[in-house]
């Protein structure tokens, strides 16, 4: 029998994804009776063998996802939208622990999603004369931009990080309207008009994309919404087109791709480590409560890294709406202590990432 001291004591159906994630390491089962934390009869489990590169991590990158393009105002008072709040919102989330903070801009009078090139050069120079958080733009924009539109960013601003999207897929954001609620007129043409939406991402589009991150010498955070959008990315770096390591966010729960359950999130991370090998890092996005945080626990377990925020979710409990960017990232960092792991400084993340530093962005 293993030594008792390295035991962990799970519910086999819970296990079972975990296994399929580690095939090279040695893993016990014994069958005991009566219940097992407090559940049904289970199985007590020892490990043996070394941990997957990464998964004894201690320090994790939290990226805090500021304001959205998707999203509309009137689902939530918290959603910043003039450059003023979503300064003051990501300056917040920085000093509540978040190492990234990823941006889209909105018109100030109406909170519409904008690809106003002044409107970020406004919102990333305030954002860096107050505090020294990885910012990192959108390329991914809102319904109806252009790509030109929606890269614009990568020339203009050079910044070390932005967002890439790695596939089209449809994007359904109908089904808020449909619950009802205070919108005005724009918002609910804005969600009902996403019925006939794709997010278009094509090969040719990505390709450009690709050439627009190495000219601004900025780092792509690769957005795989599914499965399929991974063995894009596996395209990509067979044509040269992208540079390892590569990072990987994991974006799940949006209508239209794949969900925000643990059962996908192990299945997208088991395809990326056969796929890329230890040439990639990795975080996840759960999209809505409380698939933010289920999904962060599950990245803190795993050696990854997490992304919370207003773009993705508006509660911080079942019971309470989120009243700032802060408030959701202070919740994971409460959960990282959980697990004995602490939020990386931006400069840890840039060395980590291979950034090439703040002093080198056009703003």
């Amino acid at each position: 029998m293993p030594d008792p001291g390295g035991q962990r004591i799970a519910h086999l159906q819970y296990l079972l994804p975990v296994f399929s994630l580690f095939p090279k390491r040695a893993l016990f089962l014994e069958r005991v009776s009566g219940p097992v934390c407090g559940g049904p009869d289970g199985y007590l489990v020892w490990e043996t063998g070394d941990l997957p590169k990464g998964a004894d991590v201690e320090k994790f990158i939290i990226s805090a996802a500021i304001t959205g393009g998707m999203t509309v105002p009137g689902q939530s008072e918290a959603i910043p939208i003039t450059p003023e709040a979503i300064i003051d919102s990501a300056v917040g989330a920085h000093e509540a622990g978040a190492t990234i903070v990823h941006l889209h801009v909105r018109e100030p009078e109406t909170g519409k999603p904008s690809s106003d090139i002044g409107l970020f050069r406004e919102v990333v120079s305030g954002i860096k004369d107050r505090c020294d958080v990885i910012v990192q733009p959108t390329t991914g924009g809102g319904k109806g931009m252009t790509l030109e539109e929606r890269a614009a960013v990568l020339p203009e601003l050079e910044p070390e990080m932005a967002t890439f999207n790695t596939g089209s897929f449809n994007f359904g954001l109908f089904p808020i309207a449909e619950r009802g609620g205070e919108f005005e007129e724009w918002e609910i043409d804005y969600l009902e008009g996403t019925r006939d939406y794709i997010f278009r991402n094509t090969f040719a589009d990505m390709e450009k994309v690709c050439a627009m991150f190495r000219e601004a010498g900025a780092k792509p955070e690769l957005e795989a919404y599914d499965v399929g959008h991974l063995y894009n990315i596996k395209y990509l770096l067979g044509r040269d087109l992208l540079d390892t390591p590569v990072h990987i966010q994991f974006v799940l729960g949006v209508m239209g791709a794949n969900a925000a359950t643990i059962e996908q999130m192990m299945h997208m991370r088991r395809t990326a480590t056969e796929l890329f090998g230890e040439d990639y890092t990795w975080s996840a996005a759960g999209v809505g409560y409380p698939a933010e945080y289920h999904l962060a626990a599950m990245c803190l377990m795993l050696g990854g890294h997490v992304r919370v925020g207003l773009e993705d979710n508006l509660r911080v409990s079942s019971e309470k709406r989120a009243d700032s960017n802060a408030e959701l990232v202070e919740k994971v960092v409460a959960l990282g202590e959980m697990f004995d792991r602490e939020p990386a400084t931006p400069d840890e993340a840039r060395e980590a990432f291979g950034l090439k530093g703040r002093a080198e962005v056009a703003f």
